[in-house]
């Protein structure tokens, strides 16, 4: 004999249930008991009903008319024309005695838990009846039990405790005198020995159906529901969610009262008794394998077997000096808990016994809280212990595995990795099985935390990386093209999924609507159709996603952008900066965004702010991290400067070589910045900083060559000035050209003095055949006293920029 249980999404409609009715009727379950659920809502709504009814409202009234319609329509549904008129009739003789009860309840203005269970109990009785009428009329012939006459309970009503002994009997006794092989019995409901309807907890239905196949000794257990087993993760919450194919009852137990919702906790221990296995099967997958649950699981499963988490948790802590070696303070705190029915999730006591802290159900906090006072009053009042401290909002997360004792290491990969994504931890236990870690975090991180953990510990096959990405201009868009190039390589050759999951620029702001990220195909598009741009809206919108390894690029010139990175570091959102304004700022603001990237494990990268795509400051960290001491920097920072003075050489005007520099993208938005050496001096402060030193830009020497009429007006202005400057220009050109010297605008750092400035380079120098828009850095150091470590290359341009942030963004992943 087998025995199946049918949850109320498998048999929440007709159709549903005639899904169920092809299963059952397989010759392998020709001799089983099948268990059922109400109909999907059902259980909710005649709560609801109960409530409504209890609090003077006659909205009850409405609801009942809804719950008849609905299971009318499914018997209708069901049974043909000729045979639906006992059960319709039935059905009408149940609602009307359920009427009968509500509106006592609305009299009375009182719901009792007694009164609660018997409305409720309706649920499970009217489906049950329909299925059985609905198997006899296809001619599968069968018995309907009677549950409240089988299992017997206490007077706990809501959650009554089984009493074994007695059902044990009474159920094989039934089966033993009954000549059918199909039984039907509605789950959840029970009574206890007045014959007073029971019900067994929410989720009770699979706990029935335990009941029944530990009383008959069954060899399997089938759980048929709405998803092809177990999971690894809730599959709402993660999209990569593996079903768990082998298990053992205690992992299970462990996955199911931490919140895998897919089994009731108290469902395995009858079965894990008697040594029978338990099958969780999906209704409309019904060939897919699922979850077999039995007592060794299986020998070759991962260390981890699932990860799961109850949300809605409060956290009370009771601590105190009074408390330090006097025994007794922990029982008094869980009889006074116990004594109002509250009941303890996980608990958590520091060794010099100052502290105690239990976890429990936010329903339960009012009560828990006066249970609690009430009990330490005169410790209170003496200040022997401190008011208790109620933490609300929380959620718990928990690992689980039984191979988790053989294996150091696991609970410093969880921590880390929930570290790593800003996800801070209120308390910590583990079971001295070893077979759970859980730790407390808040309501607000519990999806990002459970999505963190089963890519550390599933997902090693990839990583995925969130972006942001603010500004889609040259630079942007050229980003966007070549992420949206490479997705499929970094998928396959770096195991590296990168979204894209938000795109902004001055006007508009667009989110991805979905798990996949942006469409990188239409994103112009799509942004054009977007919602008005706000600065404060976009980064409240990426902190709030709370998304894992997200990440913050900002492809922008904008100061206002480059002011909100402290608000994105400090909730571990990692910030890749192609914008110099922050680096470059005060050396206050410098060393706070590295402080808060260094605290709050977020990379602040911004290799593009020197070199473009070279690898200038990425190869300066190295060295020093390695060891070696910094000496004497000089190079040539400027691609703009440097394609300008290579092509200059007086044949035409130094304005139209300058407006053709910035036709080709290698200027900055205002080309003063470049021309006048404020860009380069940002460039050598940033290296300088990088280098160790405190400096701010008034310490550093620039030694200009344009006219200061330059500076003033407008971009066009500064052509206009420029024009009329041109035999200044060309003065310049011709003196270093008289010297057989080329000019180039170079940039020095040596002994903590920076200074910038146009030079004549002659033909000897590393700089001299420097062409086209290229910048050269020559690191000497401790190890390159006389010969320089030398990076070369294109230092302007919006492909290689885009590369050196793109570069950034997968250096975060690493």
């Amino acid at each position: 004999m087998k025995v199946l249980k049918f949850g109320g999404s498998s048999v929440a409609n007709a159709d549903n249930i005639k899904r169920v009715v092809s299963i059952i009727s397989k010759p392998e379950y020709h001799h089983s008991i099948v268990v059922v659920s109400a109909l999907g809502g059902v259980t909710d709504l005649l709560i609801k009903a109960g409530t409504e009814a209890s609090a003077g409202k006659e909205s009850y009234k409405e609801i009942l008319i809804e719950l008849e319609k609905k299971h009318m329509d499914t018997a209708r549904g069901l049974l043909p024309v000729t045979s639906q008129s006992s059960c319709l009739s039935s059905i009408k003789q149940q609602f009307n005695e359920l009427e009968d009860l509500c509106e006592g309840v609305f009299r009375l203005g009182e719901l009792s838990a007694r009164t609660q269970d018997r409305i409720i109990s309706f649920g499970e009785l009217l489906s049950s009846k329909i299925i059985a009428a609905y198997l006899q009329t296809i001619q599968v012939n069968n018995q309907w039990l009677d549950s409240r006459l089988l299992i017997k309970t206490n007077n706990n009503f809501g959650f009554a405790a089984v009493d074994f002994v007695n059902t044990n009997a009474l159920i094989a006794e039934a089966i033993k005198n009954s000549k059918a092989t199909l039984f039907i019995a509605p789950g959840f409901i029970a009574s206890n020995s007045n014959s007073q309807t029971t019900t067994l907890g929410r989720g009770g239905s699979d706990y029935s159906a335990s009941i029944y196949a530990a009383a008959l000794q069954v060899e399997d257990l089938e759980i048929w529901t709405d998803v092809t087993g177990m999971m690894t993760a809730d599959p709402r919450w993660v999209t990569n969610a593996k079903t768990i194919a082998h298990t053992s009852y205690r992992e299970a137990m462990e996955l199911s009262h931490f919140g895998a919702k897919v089994i009731y906790p108290p469902t395995i221990q009858p079965a894990m008794q008697k040594g029978i296995r338990i099958w969780v099967k999906n209704t409309f997958e019904p060939d897919a394998y699922g979850t077999l649950i039995e007592e060794n699981g299986n020998e070759k499963s991962e260390i981890i077997t699932g990860i799961s988490s109850i949300n809605q948790v409060t956290l009370l802590s009771l601590e105190g000096g009074g408390m330090v070696g006097i025994p007794g303070f922990s029982k008094r705190l869980f009889e006074s808990l116990a004594s109002e029915y509250v009941n303890v999730i996980l608990i958590t006591q520091s060794s010099s016994e100052h502290s105690i802290c239990v976890a429990i159900n936010s329903a339960d906090t009012l009560k828990a809280k006066t249970a609690v006072d009430q009990a330490f009053a005169y410790e209170l009042k003496t200040g022997q212990v401190d008011p208790l401290k109620v933490e609300e909002n929380l959620s718990i997360i928990a690992l689980v595995g039984d191979k988790m004792k053989s294996h150091p290491g696991i609970s410093g990969r969880m921590f880390h990795a929930l570290g790593r994504n800003g996800i801070n931890i209120r308390a910590i236990a583990q079971g001295s099985s070893e077979r759970n870690i859980s730790a407390v975090v808040a309501n607000t991180d519990i999806k990002k935390a459970v999505n963190v953990l089963h890519e550390a510990f599933f997902e090693a096959s990839y990583k995925q990386l969130n972006v942001y990405i603010t500004g889609v201009g040259n630079v942007g868009g050229k980003l966007l093209a070549q992420i949206k190039q490479q997705q499929d390589y970094l998928l396959q050759n770096l195991n590296l999924q990168l979204r894209v999951m938000g795109i902004a620029n001055s006007k508009k702001m667009l989110f991805a609507d979905n798990g996949n990220g942006i469409d990188l195909q239409n994103w112009n598009t799509l942004l054009q159709q977007a919602e008005p741009m706000t600065l404060s809206s976009y980064i409240e919108r990426i902190i709030s996603g709370n998304l894992r390894n997200s990440v913050f690029v900002d492809v922008t010139a904008n100061t206002e952008v480059a002011s909100v990175y402290h608000l994105l570091l400090a909730k571990s959102v990692s910030v890749v900066a192609c914008n110099k304004i922050a680096a470059s700022a005060a050396y206050g603001k410098y060393r706070q965004l590295k402080s808060l990237a260094k605290e709050f494990n977020a990379p602040y990268l911004f290799e593009t702010n020197v070199g473009a795509g070279l690898p200038v400051i990425g190869t300066l960290n190295d060295l020093i991290s390695s060891g070696d001491k910094v000496n004497k920097i000089q190079a040539v920072l400027s691609g703009t400067l440097n394609f300008v003075f290579n092509t200059y050489d007086g044949s035409r005007p130094f304005a139209q070589v300058v407006k053709q520099a910035q036709d080709e993208g290698y200027t900055e938005p205002d080309p003063r910045l470049d021309l006048g050496g404020t860009d380069v001096m940002r460039k050598i402060m940033i290296l300088a900083r990088e280098a160790g030193e405190k400096i701010e830009m008034s310490d550093i020497t620039n030694n200009g060559f344009l006219p200061d009429s330059c500076f003033e007006g407008s971009v066009a202005d500064f052509y206009k000035e420029m024009e009329k400057h041109e035999t200044h220009f060309k003065n310049l050109y011709e003196k270093a050209a008289k010297e057989n010297c080329k000019l180039k605008f170079v940039a020095s750092l040596e002994k903590g003095n920076a200074a910038v400035g146009l030079q004549h380079i002659p033909i000897n120098s590393d700089f001299y055949h420097l062409y086209g828009k290229d910048n050269i850095v020559l690191f000497y150091t401790q190890r390159y006293p006389e010969q320089p470590l030398v990076v070369k290359g294109a230092g302007a341009g919006a492909d290689v920029t885009a590369s050196g942030v793109f570069a950034d963004i997968i250096r975060v992943a690493r």
